[in-house]
């Protein structure tokens, strides 16, 4: 099988060379499993013009080969970019139509973390189900409307477009490939020999609350501060309305416009928020951090929690505690 990875200034070269690592490891295994030394996997860096590219963390990337003269490969694979891939970029018309040839000619075409902004402006991901890093998640969306988003995920599958999440999202993309085109044995080989948990299924444990300051209503970004200062007492969101001098009815309406949440739903990320740092860095018990974060009732607080994480309070300790 033959993977091509499309390389392109700005790029992340971790999610180039990790998986290139990946698919050597899979040879090696796919050789000690089946006895037959035919590596399963060839892969292959290309880029416009067959030119040299400076990947964002300015790392120099050779290419194999131009991306024209790649015309027939199995699998296209995008990685990250850092900044973001311009809207409309001049120079990236050319590497949009490659990777609309590929689809064309049904090559299944695979995009990491923010390399999915590249993707999405192809315009192949229009109606379909797609993810993305979820820091990014907001911006996406603003930008691309038409495309399903599901930063909850960590891995889509729509139509031979393939997204993943943030950063090592890619490794759960590898053996999802290496499954597919290798065998489920050597999936489980190679995640064993890289510390890898192939059950991984959302990236929604890692969220973290964005403080969505990207707006110019400053009455909203008081009141978010107000929220985020008194967050444990007993706020009442018709209080926080007057803290602004603005009418409850209209407060509610612009602070939903500004940020995306109404201001009931922002309280309770940020008390989630909260309670995440203290599980990750104290010892103190579920009811003491319910308590803490402005709940009476740690079965509500346990509830809700799930929901936003879909973890119990102890399973994110258990996965994210520093103490």
């Amino acid at each position: 099988m033959k993977i091509t990875f499309l390389a392109a200034e700005g790029c992340l070269a971790s999610g180039i060379a990790g998986l290139f690592d990946m698919f050597a490891i899979a040879n090696m295994w796919s050789a000690h499993l089946s006895g037959n030394p035919e590596p399963p996997f060839a892969t292959e860096i290309v880029t416009q013009g067959g030119r040299p590219v400076v990947s964002g963390g300015c790392v120099q990337m050779l290419p194999h080969r131009s991306m024209e003269d790649a015309l027939v490969t199995d699998l296209v694979l995008i990685p990250p970019f850092i900044p973001l891939p311009g809207q409309d970029q001049g120079d990236t018309v050319e590497v949009r139509q490659w990777i609309i040839g590929h689809h064309r000619r049904d090559t299944p075409v695979a995009a990491m973390c923010t390399g999915v902004f590249l993707l999405a402006e192809t315009g192949l991901l229009q109606g379909r189900i797609a993810t993305t890093n979820w820091q990014f998640a907001r911006k996406f969306r603003r930008r691309f409307p038409d495309v399903d988003l599901r930063p909850e995920f960590l891995l889509t599958e729509d139509n031979g477009l393939i997204c993943t999440g943030a950063a090592t999202a890619y490794y759960n993309l590898g053996l999802r490939i290496i499954g597919r085109y290798g065998s489920a044995e050597l999936a489980s080989a190679c995640a064993k020999a890289l510390l890898l948990d192939p059950n991984r299924d959302s990236q929604t444990p890692y969220f973290m609350l964005p403080r969505q300051r990207e707006h110019n209503d400053h009455d909203v970004q008081k009141a978010q501060h107000y929220l985020e200062e008194n967050f444990s007492k007993g706020v009442v969101i018709d209080e926080v309305a007057r803290h602004v001098r603005i009418s409850p009815r209209h407060f509610k309406r612009r602070f939903k416009q500004a940020t995306g949440h109404a201001p009931m739903q922002y309280l309770q990320l940020v008390r989630i928020e909260a309670a995440k740092m203290k599980l990750e860095t104290t010892r103190e018990t579920i009811d003491e951090i319910t308590q803490y974060i402005g709940y009476e009732d740690s079965s509500t607080f346990r509830r809700l929690f799930r929901q936003h994480t879909q973890l119990s309070p102890r399973e994110y300790r258990d996965k994210f505690s520093w103490v």
